[in-house]
C-alpha cells in the first residue's frame, strides 16, 4: 500500500495568546481527498513530532499561514534529501505559488475535490509528477465536497485544561465581500458556494462532538441559506462558534436556537452599530469575542487606546488584537506596496503579532507598543484564563439544560464547573 505522510507545518503562536490548539480544517479536507488505497499519516507538528526516518512515497505539505513557510521549506528540504518527493498545497502554497514551487517537487494550486488530488497521485506513481497543478478559480462542485476526514486527527493532542477542543467544518465556501486585509476573495472566489444542507447535516451529525466550529469565511452572505441551516440544525443540538452572522434580530435568534454559543465578531471602529450588533448577540445568550485590526490608516496611538475602552465598555466577553498584515493578494497590500510601506517580507515573522509595514499615523515602534498595551489593557482586570473559564462554565451549563452535555473522558470540565 503507497504511503503518504501528511504534514501540518508548525508556527511560533502569538505570545499573547493563551495557548491552546484546534485541529486544523485544512489537512482533514485534504486528506478526505486521498484514496482509500493510500496509508495516511497525520502530523501536525504544533502537536506532534515529525520523524524524518519514517518511510513514505511521498510528502504533503498543507500549509495555511504565511508564517508556516520558512518550516515548510524545511521539512521539504529534509524529505527531499533523503529522496522523498514533496507536493505543497494549501491556502499559503497559493499565496507564495512561486516561492513554494522553488522547494518542492510539485505544488498544488486551488481545491482537492472531485478526484483532483487523486489525479496527482496517480501521476506521482506513474512517474509523471508535473511541477504544477493549477486548478486555481477552477472550483470543483460544491457537491463533491464530502465528510472531512477527522479520523486521521490524534484527539488527544487537541484539550485544553484536560477539555477536548472544537473540531472544525464548513458549510460553505467562497465570500462575496472583498474586505481590504483578506485573501479570502483571491483565494476561493467572490461567488458564494454554499454547500447543500443535507451534507453538511449529515456531517455535522457523524461527527463525535458536541462542540463545533463553523469556519465558514461569513454566515452574512445569504439570509435564506444560512435560516434554512440554522433550522436544519437545531434538531442536533450541537454547540456551535463561528465568524460573523447576518445583523439582523430573526437571523441571531435563530442562530441561538442552532445551538451558537459563541461569535468571532469584528470590532472597527466605536461606533453604534458596533455597540447595538454585540448588544443583540448577548441578549440571546451569544459571548462574544472581538476581532480587533490595529494599525489600520484611520488609526493613531490615541484612537486605539480609546478602541480599548470601548470594548471594556461595551462589555465583550474577549478581544483578539491583531496587527495588520499585507499577506499577498489582499487590497491592501497592493495598496502599501505602491506607496513604498511594506518593511520586509520575512515570512516568520508574518504572524499578525509584529509590525511589518509603515503604519500611516505613527511609527513601526509605536504601533507594536500599542499592540502590546491593548492585550495588556483589556485583560488587566480579568485576565484571559478567568473570561474562558466563564465562557466554558456557561456553555456546560446550557448543555446539561438542554441534556447534551457529554460526560467527559478526561476531568478537565468538572475541575472548570468548581470554579
Amino acid at each position: 500500500m503507497p504511503s503518504i505522510i501528511l504534514v501540518y507545518p508548525k508556527w511560533n503562536k502569538i505570545p499573547e495568546q493563551t495557548e491552546f490548539h484546534l485541529p486544523p480544517h485544512g489537512p482533514v479536507c485534504v486528506a478526505a481527498a486521498i484514496p482509500e488505497k493510500y496509508s495516511v499519516t497525520f502530523i501536525d507538528e504544533n502537536v506532534d513530532e515529525l520523524d524524518f526516518s519514517a518511510s513514505a512515497d511521498v510528502v504533503l505539505l498543507s500549509m495555511m499561514l504565511t508564517c508556516q513557510l520558512p518550516r515548510g521549506r524545511e521539512i521539504a528540504d529534509k524529505f527531499r534529501s533523503l529522496g522523498v518527493p514533496v507536493i505543497a498545497g494549501g491556502i499559503s502554497t497559493m499565496l507564495h505559488a512561486e516561492e513554494v514551487a522553488t522547494f518542492v517537487d510539485s505544488i498544488f494550486l486551488g481545491e482537492a475535490e472531485d478526484g483532483r488530488l487523486a489525479g496527482v497521485l496517480e501521476d506521482l506513481e506513474n512517474e509523471r509528477l508535473a511541477p504544477k497543478y493549477d486548478y486555481f478559480h477552477d472550483f470543483p462542485p460544491i457537491e463533491s465536497v464530502g465528510p472531512a476526514r477527522r479520523s486521521i486527527l490524534n484527539q488527544e493532542r487537541y484539550v485544553y485544561r484536560g477539555v477536548r477542543m472544537v473540531d472544525l467544518v464548513h458549510a460553505s465556501r467562497g465570500c462575496r465581500f472583498n474586505c481590504f486585509p483578506c485573501a479570502t476573495a483571491y483565494l476561493g472566489g467572490r461567488q458564494f458556494r454554499p454547500r447543500p444542507i443535507e451534507q453538511v447535516v449529515a456531517e455535522i451529525e457523524g461527527i463525535d462532538n458536541n462542540r463545533l466550529f463553523l469556519v465558514d469565511n461569513s454566515l452574512a452572505q445569504d439570509k435564506k441559506w444560512v435560516m434554512e441551516l440554522f433550522e436544519a440544525l437545531k434538531p442536533l443540538k450541537k454547540k456551535w462558534i463561528s465568524h460573523p452572522i447576518l445583523d439582523e434580530e430573526d437571523v441571531i435568534a435563530k442562530a441561538a436556537e442552532a445551538g451558537c454559543w459563541y461569535v468571532y465578531q469584528a470590532v472597527f471602529d466605536t461606533s453604534d452599530v458596533i455597540r447595538e450588533r454585540v448588544k443583540r448577540l448577548k441578549d440571546h445568550g451569544i459571548g462574544v469575542e472581538a476581532a480587533v485590526l490595529l494599525g489600520t490608516d484611520n488609526q493613531d496611538a490615541d484612537y486605539i487606546k480609546r478602541l480599548v475602552d470601548f470594548l471594556i465598555e461595551i462589555d465583550v466577553d474577549m478581544s483578539e488584537f491583531s496587527i495588520l498584515t499585507p499577506f499577498p493578494h489582499t487590497p491592501v497590500t497592493a495598496t502599501y506596496e505602491k506607496e513604498g510601506r511594506i518593511l520586509h517580507r520575512d515570512w516568520s515573522r508574518y504572524t499578525t503579532a509584529e509590525v511589518v509595514y509603515q503604519p500611516k499615523n505613527m511609527s513601526p515602534e509605536t504601533l507594536q507598543e500599542m499592540y502590546a498595551y491593548a492585550w495588556r489593557e483589556f485583560y488587566r482586570d480579568v485576565p484571559q484564563s478567568l473570561r474562558m473559564a466563564r465562557l466554558f462554565t456557561d456553555l456546560v451549563r446550557k448543555e446539561m439544560a438542554d441534556g447534551t452535555y457529554q460526560s467527559p473522558k478526561l476531568s478537565g470540565d468538572r475541575k472548570w464547573l468548581k470554579n
